[in-house]
């Protein structure tokens, strides 16, 4: 198993910048893609943007050009870098892990940190 930590939430003015990291740790070798979801008041949560084992990513369309995914195995960390911030990124945010095989796979999950834009 795994013990997901977010950090780098806040409050940040629209334009600006924020870098999400979330520290992996426990059984990290039996992790295989990673993730970084969101979830706004009232809405339902969405994933933002997965990174595979192999590092191959994947954004949804609204932060495409301004968010990018990376893993840095050698820190066990993964990282969202948001680049110019809306307020529509408002949000809570979660990094989530795909681990293990078969019957033992396991989707883990950070606790969340907030990130405010405001305008």
């Amino acid at each position: 198993q795994v013990q997901l930590v977010e950090s780098g939430g806040g409050l940040v003015q629209a334009g600006g910048s924020l870098r999400l990291s979330c520290a992996v740790s426990g059984s990290v070798s039996s992790i295989n893609a990673m993730g970084w979801y969101r979830r706004a008041p009232g809405n339902s949560r969405e994933l933002v943007a997965a990174i595979s084992g192999g590092g191959t990513t994947d954004y949804v369309n609204s932060v495409k050009g301004r968010f990018t995914i990376s893993r840095d195995n050698a820190k066990n960390t993964m990282y969202l870098q948001m680049n110019s911030l809306k307020p529509e990124d408002t949000a809570v945010y979660y990094c989530n892990a795909d681990w293990g095989t078969g019957r033992g796979r396991t989707i883990y999950w950070g606790q969340g940190t907030q990130v405010t834009v405001s305008s």
